[in-house]
């Protein structure tokens, strides 16, 4: 383990220098100097503009055990000018773990995903963002939820499954899969309580809805991506499902919610009847999708 602290803080010395030699000082809004016999700006020219300590900095460059808060790190990418990746990637580095920052809800669904959803015909299938709004779903997943059936606008899990009367039909027992819904939301919410569209939509539910209401003050939280669904299918009948959430875009958040059923040979083979009949190709919502 230390061997690979070691090495870890000799990357991040490598890295923080070649980042800071690749800056000119026209770049970094400073007046030439006369002749420089290595590229780039100097240490103390970063510390400065960084609004750093030329030590701390000068430490940090040569690898040495010290600690850094988020506030000097993000000076320094501003200052080297650092992108997404590479500012991850300096994280990474001396504090070993990704930024901590607010996610965003908008976000656009690879094509890619569109024709994974429709090569699975038998298997329902949907995608949502850090808001639990349904961007693009295959025809499966349709004639269970109905998500075609809404407004774009409408079109949110959470709020289907509070407010929509055949969202709370079709799954039992409602209130205990709810209630694990919620809690699996709360985690998403932490990385988008910022976010203004998700601060209204936990307003509205609180409003439009008692239990919703209720539960989201236990302040209760679960971290598995994936479970079992009991469904009553108005058209069909009962159904289990197993579901789990692959996601498909890690720093927007966005994710692949699939479900398989679990059925004895019989009952598997009705399902996959009544789900292929007269449906074709993967839908998305045009209105979230730009």
């Amino acid at each position: 383990m230390e061997r690979n602290l070691e090495r870890t803080r000799q990357d991040l010395a490598e890295f923080l220098r070649s980042r800071r030699e690749r800056i000119s000082l026209a770049e970094a809004g400073l007046p030439p100097t006369g002749r420089r016999r290595t590229p780039g700006l100097r240490r103390e020219e970063v510390a400065a503009l960084a609004g750093v300590g030329l030590s701390w900095y000068t430490w940090l460059e040569q690898g040495r055990d010290i600690g850094v808060s988020p506030a000097f790190l993000d000076n320094l990418c501003r200052v080297l000018k650092l992108d997404a990746v590479e500012r991850r990637h300096l994280y990474l580095l001396s504090h070993q773990r990704p930024p901590a920052e607010q996610g965003k809800t908008w976000c656009v669904v690879p094509q890619i995903v569109h024709r994974l959803m429709a090569d699975l015909p038998l298997r329902p299938a949907y995608v949502l963002n850090l808001r639990w709004d349904v961007l693009a779903w295959n025809p499966a997943a349709d004639k269970i939820f109905r998500f075609s059936e809404k407004a774009p606008e409408q079109r949110n899990m959470l709020s289907m499954l509070f407010t929509d009367e055949h969202m709370k039909s079709l799954f039992r027992p409602w209130d205990d899969q709810a209630i694990q819904m919620l809690s699996s939301f709360r985690r998403d919410y932490v990385h988008a309580s910022n976010e203004s569209d998700v601060a209204s939509l936990v307003r509205d539910l609180e409003s439009a809805s008692p239990e919703f209401k209720e539960w989201w003050s236990r302040q209760d939280i679960h971290g598995l991506c994936q479970g079992i669904r009991h469904l009553a299918i108005e058209s069909f009948g009962n159904v289990t499902l197993e579901h789990t959430t692959l996601t498909i875009d890690v720093e927007r958040h966005l994710r692949l919610v699939y479900f398989a059923p679990v059925e004895h040979e019989m009952a598997l083979f009705e399902f996959e009847k009544w789900l292929g009949q007269g449906v074709t190709g993967a839908k998305c919502d045009q209105f979230v999708i730009s």
